[in-house]
């Protein structure tokens, strides 16, 4: 079923609208704390598992650059640590250090408390299908980001009629 032009133009905003309140909310909660919302951003996809750095910057949506300038902060703050990628010994793999899963436990912690002070008026319902609507909602936009970067065409509804 495609979803219609209004529908698709109202959601846009929905997201923009979010994203803009999900900003204002990290970048309050982070005042005086030496891991601003870039880096804690950086510190957990590495929290998802030793990668290499040029892989986290294209799922972070950075240059290569501006990681390595995260990558070397939480590296000084010893929240990371990179080394050579043994089977390519001009890559990188970058993974958290022991303080680096701490610090990103801690932050994981205090988001969570902050967003359930923030949704004291939302019952468990309506959070929990709120998550999963938002999850599949990121899916498919990842499913049609891969697909873009690969070059495989999308078809049309229009197309899929007649075709």
């Amino acid at each position: 079923m495609a979803v219609a032009p209004d529908t698709a133009a109202d959601l846009v905003y929905q997201i923009f609208d979010l994203q803009r309140a999900v900003r204002c909310i990290a970048t309050a909660s982070v005042r005086g704390q030496e891991t601003g919302v870039a880096l804690q951003g950086v510190l957990r996809f590495v929290g998802e598992g030793e990668s290499r750095a040029t892989r986290l910057a294209e799922r972070l949506g950075v240059s290569a650059p501006v990681l390595s300038r995260h990558l070397a902060d939480l590296q000084e703050q010893g929240f990371v640590v990179r080394r050579q990628d043994p089977d390519d010994g001009r890559a990188q793999l970058v993974g958290l250090t022991p303080s680096g899963a701490e610090k990103l436990r801690q932050i994981e912690e205090q988001r969570a408390a902050a967003l359930q002070d923030y949704l004291c008026d939302w019952s468990e319902e309506d959070a929990g299908n709120t998550a999963r609507t938002l999850y599949k909602l990121t899916e498919s936009l990842k499913k049609s980001a891969r697909a873009t970067a690969a070059g495989t065409p999308t078809t049309t509804l229009e197309e899929q009629k007649h075709g």
